[in-house]
């Protein structure tokens, strides 16, 4: 399993502006008003950021500076969890990216004045858990040692 491509975060990206663009488009077709951005989303991205940050800092600890063992389904799932969390990221960037363009030429009201501040922090906060679930991701790897010159693991590698 390789890392996580950069195509892959831009195509979430993407999806995640064209939602964002979606939920404003929609609304202003059925004449209502797009939704707030409560604090609680960017403040929800943050916290989930700092914990696949501490994680991925421990991992990194443990695997790569004092080169401890750890086990093969415990690294998978931080490795799966660091995907996930990089391209959700990415994703939910993207999302709140396109949502605060949307009002940005509208600065002078409040309503659109605070999308656009909490939709920035939640950009901001969505590229921190990107970059973070990339991080998670490399402490994963885990670095080639002296007990791994088994000719048959060679192979395996190789495949």
């Amino acid at each position: 399993m390789g890392p996580t491509p950069r195509r892959a975060l831009a195509v979430a990206a993407i999806f995640g502006g064209l939602g964002g663009w979606l939920v404003v488009v929609t609304a202003n077709f059925f004449n209502l008003v797009p939704p707030t951005v409560p604090w609680t989303a960017p403040i929800g991205l943050v916290l989930i950021a700092a914990l696949v940050g501490a994680l991925a800092s421990s991992t990194h600890q443990r695997l790569q500076v004092r080169h401890e063992r750890m086990d093969p389904q415990r690294a998978v799932a931080f490795l799966v969890l660091g995907k996930a969390s990089a391209l959700a990221g990415a994703l939910v960037a993207g999302g709140y990216l396109a949502y605060a363009l949307l009002f940005v030429n509208r600065l002078e009201a409040v309503g659109p004045r605070d999308r656009v501040i909490r939709s920035g922090v939640a950009v901001l906060a969505g590229v921190a858990l990107c970059w973070l679930g990339l991080l998670l991701e490399r402490a994963c790897k885990v670095p080639r040692g002296d007990d791994d010159e088994d000719p048959e693991d060679d192979t395996r590698r190789q495949a």
